[in-house]
C-alpha cells in the first residue's frame, strides 16, 4: 500500500484544531509554511495583526485575514509617516474587515491630517487623546459635526478651547466623564458653536458650574439635549435662565445628582420647556411635590421621567400624571414615599402604555445616557 499525504487524510476542521493548540506565535507561522492550503488556514484563523499599509495592501490583507478581530495601525511618535491613515484606508477597513472589533490608530495622522473632511469621530475611552489631538482636529477637520470624547480624561479646557476655534459647526459633543473640563472650556463651546450645537453631554464633569449653563443659555438657543448629571455646583439661577432661553428647543435634560437644584428651577423647566420629552432629576434632594404644582393648563410632552427624589410623594406623581398623557416610562424606585401600594391606594392612573419602575427591574430608555 502506497504512503498517504497528510493533506489527503486530514480535513480543514482537523487542521484548524491542530493550529488552535499551538501556543507559540512562531509555531503558528511555521504551520503556514507547510503548503498553500495550510497557509490559507493559518491566515483565516488569525485574530490579531499589526501593520502599516495603504488601501491597496489593506484590501489584500482583508482578503487573506478574513476573521481578523484586532487591527493595529498605530505609529510611534518619532516615526509617524505622512499621510498616515486616510479616508480611503478607513473605507477599506470598514468594508473588508467584517469581524473587526478593535482598531488602534494611536499616533496616526489619520484623524486630523489624513481625513480632512471628517464629520463624525468617536474616541470614547481613548486615554491617549490629549489637548494636542484636539488642536490637530481644529486645524485640519473644520467640518467636524460630531465628536465623542467620553472618558478622555487627559483633555482639558485648553484643548476644548483650541478645538472650537477651528471646529465651529459641532452639533454633538460628548464630554461625559472628562473630569478636567470646566467652565472656561464649555463657555468657549457655547460661543463658538452657538448656532450649531444641539447635544452636549457633561456627565460627572464636576468642574462645570453655573457659568457654563449661563453661557449656554445666552448663546445656544437651539440646544436639544443637555446632560449635566453629577455637576453638583449647578444651581437654580442658571437652570432658570436655561429654561427661558431654550424653552422651544430643549427635548432631553439629565440633571441627576445636581444637589443644588430645587423646586423653583424645576418648575420653570416643566412650565416653560413645552417640548421636553425626557427628564432625569434623580437624587436632587431638595425637590419636593411643590415642583409639580401650578404647571398651567398646557399638556406636557414628557415621555420619560426619572424622579427618584426622596421628598417626592404620590401627590407630586399625581400632579405629573394629570399633565403627562404621553408618558411612556417613569422611574420612582428611589422615592421612599412612592410605592406600588401607595399609588394604588391613592388611586393614581398611569397611562396605559407607561412602564413604571418601582424596583429597578425594568430596562431604562437610553435617551438620557
Amino acid at each position: 500500500m502506497g504512503s498517504l499525504c497528510i493533506n489527503e487524510v486530514l480535513r480543514d476542521d482537523e487542521l484548524r484544531s491542530i493550529l488552535s493548540r499551538l501556543e507559540d506565535d512562531k509555531d503558528k507561522e511555521r504551520f503556514g509554511l507547510v503548503c498553500k492550503r495550510w497557509l490559507h488556514l493559518q491566515s483565516t484563523e488569525r485574530k490579531k495583526l499589526s501593520v502599516r499599509a495603504g488601501p491597496h495592501m489593506l484590501r489584500k490583507i482583508a482578503a487573506r485575514f478574513s476573521r481578523l478581530v484586532e487591527l493595529d495601525l498605530s505609529q510611534s511618535v518619532s516615526r509617524s509617516f505622512y499621510p498616515g491613515v486616510t479616508d480611503s484606508d478607513l473605507a477599506v477597513i470598514a468594508d473588508g474587515f467584517k469581524s473587526l472589533k478593535l482598531l488602534n490608530l494611536q499616533n496616526c495622522k489619520a484623524v486630523a491630517e489624513g481625513c480632512q473632511d471628517l464629520r463624525s469621530l468617536h474616541l470614547a475611552g481613548c486615554k491617549s487623546v490629549t489637548d494636542g489631538t484636539l488642536q490637530a482636529l481644529s486645524k485640519n477637520c473644520r467640518n467636524l459635526e460630531e465628536l465623542g470624547l467620553l472618558g478622555c480624561t487627559s483633555i482639558s479646557d485648553s484643548g476644548v478651547i483650541d478645538l472650537v476655534n477651528g471646529c465651529q459647526n459641532i452639533k454633538f459633543l460628548d464630554l461625559n466623564k472628562c473630569s478636567n473640563i470646566g467652565d472656561n472650556g464649555i463657555s468657549s463651546v457655547s460661543k463658538s458653536c452657538s448656532s450649531s450645537l444641539k447635544t452636549l453631554k457633561l456627565l460627572d464633569c464636576y468642574k462645570v458650574g453655573d457659568k457654563s449653563i449661563l453661557s449656554l443659555a445666552k448663546f445656544c438657543m437651539n440646544l436639544e439635549t443637555l446632560i449635566i448629571g453629577g455637576c453638583r455646583d449647578i444651581s437654580d439661577e442658571s437652570i432658570k435662565h436655561l429654561a427661558a432661553s431654550c424653552k422651544s428647543s430643549l427635548k432631553n435634560l439629565r440633571m441627576d445628582w445636581c444637589l443644588n437644584i430645587s423646586d423653583s428651577s424645576l418648575s420653570c423647566i416643566l412650565s416653560q420647556c413645552r417640548n421636553l420629552e425626557a427628564l432625569d432629576i434623580g437624587c436632587c434632594e431638595e425637590v419636593t411635590d411643590a415642583a409639580f404644582q401650578d404647571l398651567g393648563e398646557v399638556e406636557l410632552s414628557l415621555k420619560v421621567l426619572k424622579v427618584n427624589c426622596p421628598k417626592v410623594t404620590v401627590v407630586g406623581i399625581g400632579n405629573v400624571l394629570e399633565k403627562c398623557a404621553s408618558l411612556e416610562y417613569i422611574d420612582v424606585r428611589s422615592c421612599p414615599h412612592v410605592t406600588q401600594a401607595s399609588c394604588e391606594e391613592a388611586g393614581l392612573q398611569f397611562p396605559q402604555c407607561c412602564k413604571v419602575n418601582f424596583a429597578g427591574c425594568l430596562f431604562e430608555p437610553d435617551v438620557l445616557l
